[in-house]
């Protein structure tokens, strides 16, 4: 019996210190945490941090960080860690499903200690991983009142609840998160506006300049082709005089928008300066260049452009097509003979594709219409 009356004592005793080393570990945490926020704009330095101090914290059987994809309203794994984790990664949850699409709807924290008794538990998450959820806890990650996601915790209720300091805790390293995302955020702003081009959202001719040099350099190694195609918009000048400069602005950026759609994931789309674009077909021959530029040369003469605004536009291109190594194996070299080539069209009759080193290509479009 004195025992067991002592005994109080004796994890009262071990409670005071633990409490007091975790007072240090946590200070030391947010120390940690601050450094990688102030010292790297590296957005998974700081998510690692954070995972690992969870981890090593609340000890939850699984956890994740769900963020928002604003667009359709979901929430997807951005990390997971555990045993499911590689399960998770396909999964999304809809806004105000589940107990982490409820969180990240209302911006309220969630404790819940059986799952079996909360009717926001989506349990088809359960089915897919083949795990058993008894207990959730989930806090979203907010930046001043927008929820960016949801840090959300399995199975790391004890049998005396959770821990209202752990709470605090867990709530302190969402709000590292957060920050960490809006930053991350900031960072690819301000790194978009540096190299796209404002009126058609392509990239623009400084990043062209860099991904040229890029495209070279790989070519080069892995003894690839590769081709530039540079477009110019014939008498766009008169859509401008006709209708304005912002119906002017508003097609190039339908005519970006095309060419973006009609590239391969490996091709890039630039505008290179008013009403000239330039696609770099990676890995291509000048004889499938020319194709494309046929194509595009289609494309664009045959389209009604600002169709929904009532406008009914109708444009010609003229086009030029250089290629790596056939016609030149230098950055300076490529862009001179493509921008000869387009402009060889443009002083011509306009309307058709030329290709360096070959002139003028029979317009195909032209005699397909005639016929």
């Amino acid at each position: 019996m004195e025992e067991v009356n002592q005994f109080p004592v004796v994890e009262r005793r071990r409670n005071v210190a633990t409490s007091s080393d975790r007072e240090k570990g946590e200070v030391a945490v947010f120390q940690e945490l601050g450094k990688a926020l102030t010292s790297s704009l590296q957005l998974d330095q700081v998510l690692r941090t954070i995972m690992e101090k969870i981890d090593e914290f609340l000890r939850p059987d699984n956890w994740s960080l769900l963020l928002l994809d604003e667009e359709k309203q979901e929430l997807y794994f951005e990390l997971a860690v555990g045993k499911a984790s590689q399960a998770l990664r396909d999964v999304r949850i809809k806004m105000g499903q589940g107990i982490a699409g409820w969180v990240a709807q209302h911006g309220e924290t969630v404790v819940v200690h059986d799952t079996s008794k909360d009717t926001r538990f989506f349990s088809k998450v359960d089915e897919k991983t083949k795990t058993e959820t008894q207990s959730i806890v989930a806090v979203p990650v907010r930046f001043r009142d927008t929820c960016l996601g949801v840090i959300e915790l399995i199975n790391c209720i004890g049998p005396g609840g959770f821990d209202p300091r752990d709470l605090k805790l867990l709530e302190a390293l969402s709000d590292f998160a957060a920050i960490a995302l809006e930053n991350a955020r900031h960072v690819k702003k301000i790194h978009d506006l540096t190299i796209r081009d404002d009126c058609t959202t392509l990239y623009n001719a400084r990043h062209m300049s860099f991904i040229l040099e890029t495209e070279i350099y790989r070519s080069q190694r892995y003894n690839y082709e590769f081709s530039l195609v540079f477009i110019d918009l014939d008498h766009f000048k008169l859509v401008n005089d006709t209708h304005g400069h912002l119906v002017g602005s508003r097609l190039l950026a339908e005519i970006g928008n095309a060419l973006k759609a009609h590239c391969r994931l490996i091709d890039f789309a630039f505008r290179y300066g008013g009403d000239e674009f330039v696609l770099l077909l990676p890995q291509t021959s000048k004889e499938n260049a020319i194709n494309v530029a046929r194509r595009l040369h289609k494309l664009i003469r045959e389209s009604v452009w600002l169709e929904k605004e009532g406008l009914k536009i109708r444009l010609t291109p003229s086009l030029g097509v250089a290629s790596y190594p056939a016609d030149s194996r230098t950055k300076e070299g490529l862009l001179h003979l493509a921008d000869e080539a387009m402009y060889l069209v443009k002083n011509t009759n306009r309307d058709s594709v030329a290709a360096a080193n070959i002139g003028i290509l029979p317009n195909t479009a032209t005699a397909e219409s005639a016929g």
